[in-house]
Formats: C-alpha cells, structure tokens, sequence
C-alpha cells in the first residue's frame, strides 16, 4: 500500500485527479471505476478543467460507478445517476452507452446485481478504482459485516450512513433504506485502487484502516489483500498517523 500525504482536500484531489488523467493518456481504453459524494467531488472537477485545457479525451473510456440507491429514478436530483451526469458526465467528451450506474428502479433488483456483475466482467474488470471511505469503514455501500466474497448486492444502509447522507436531502427520512452495490470482492477485483481520505471526521477510519486488523466488521480493511492500493489523505484525515 502506498500512502500520499497532502496538506487539504484541494491538493489530494489534484494529487487523485493527474493519477487519472495519466491512466486516461496512457491508456485510452481505460476502464474507471467511479464513486460519488463529496469525497470525488474535487477530483472530478479537476478532470473537466484537465478537459477543457488539455483535450484529454475520454470517447474509448468506459466507467461504471459503486452504488446506486434503491427506489430513486434516474432523473432524481440524489440519485447517483444524477449525481455522475451532472458532476462530470455532461462535461467530459465519454459517450452515455459507456457509463454505467446500477438501475435503483429495475423491476428485479436481483437479477440487475448479477447483471451488473457480468457487466463489469464483459468489460474486461475495473483497471482504476476510486474509493473513499465510510466513518465506519464502509466502501461501496458495503456496511460492517459485509463478506469480503460479495458481489454487487442490496444492502440495508446503516443508520450512520444514512446520516451521513441526510445533508444531501431535505430530512433523514428521504433518504433510502437499501441500495444497490459492487461487493467486496468486485473491488478487490479491480487492477488498481485509489482511496481518498479528507477531513478530521474520517481521521479514526483511515487510523483504523492502516492500523488496524484486517476483519469483516470494518469492510476497508479488506483492501489490504490488494497488491495495488494508493491511499491519498489530507493532514486533518491524518491527525493520528
């Protein structure tokens, strides 16, 4: 695991962002997985500005992104699918039919986990992961106690999640009870991962991933099986390291 100090949310997120605009060069075809929230927020921004002067271009890139809620038509301002479309998709040159979000709305949401699934396989797996981190050490939607052998699975959203969550929605009660997410071991199967850290508030689950055993009741620390993991922190998410 390689770990980049830096001093603010600002300087990860260029740190993060020239890591994906060199993949990109590098490799055209590239394909990304993507997360949401405030985390990303930042790099994806820097992406569009990359965009805009440099013309990297991202028309052979495909992407397919974590997590989808249940229950939240595409088109609603907090689905994840607006979320991607609106932070980043409608600014970069990448063709819709090569972005792919979990359908929250499918009429069976478990046959939509195994298509998911054989999605990402059809597209050769993930080569760059983006992650960020849960205060109680979730990726993904993938809350403690997850098995490290899941799959894109419905998950139950923690009540600190979905706190976590609420200041994206008018109150804690429209935000989703369940959701739609890679599983663990989908992550794990990605070529390279890049979690980002910032904030004193995840400063006890960034010393806990570090430091900490690996176990399923803190489901990041599955990512130290992975042989290609950078962590990019900030000084305040770094306060006990």
């Amino acid at each position: 695991m390689k770990l980049i100090r830096t001093e603010n949310y600002a300087e990860m997120s260029l740190e993060a962002g020239k890591i994906i605009v060199d993949k990109v060069r590098s490799n055209p075809i590239l394909t990304l997985g993507l997360a949401t929230g405030s985390t990303p927020k930042g790099v994806y921004d820097y992406l569009i500005q990359d965009h805009e002067a440099n013309r990297t271009t991202y028309t052979k890139v495909k992407s397919v992104n974590l997590d989808e809620y249940i229950g939240l038509p595409a088109k609603d301002p907090n689905s994840y699918h607006y979320f991607m479309n609106q932070t980043l998709f409608k600014h970069l040159d990448i063709s819709e039919n090569d972005t792919h979000i979990p359908n929250g709305t499918a009429s069976d949401l478990e046959q939509e986990c195994l298509r998911y699934e054989q999605l990402i396989k059809e597209l050769g797996g993930v080569d760059l992961q983006l992650l960020g981190i849960g205060q109680n050490g979730h990726i993904g939607f993938n809350e403690p106690g997850t098995a490290f052998s899941s799959r894109t699975h419905i998950v139950t959203l923690a009540q600190n999640t979905r706190e976590a969550n609420s200041r994206f929605f008018n109150s804690l009660e429209e935000v989703p009870t369940h959701a739609i997410t890679m599983g663990i071991a989908s992550i794990l199967d990605s070529k390279e991962i890049l979690l980002l850290v910032s904030g004193e508030r995840k400063a006890e689950a960034l010393n806990r991933f570090v430091n900490g055993e690996i176990s399923e009741d803190f489901p990041a620390s599955a990512l130290k099986y992975h042989e290609n993991v950078t962590v990019i922190a900030d000084r305040d998410a770094l306060k006990y390291i």
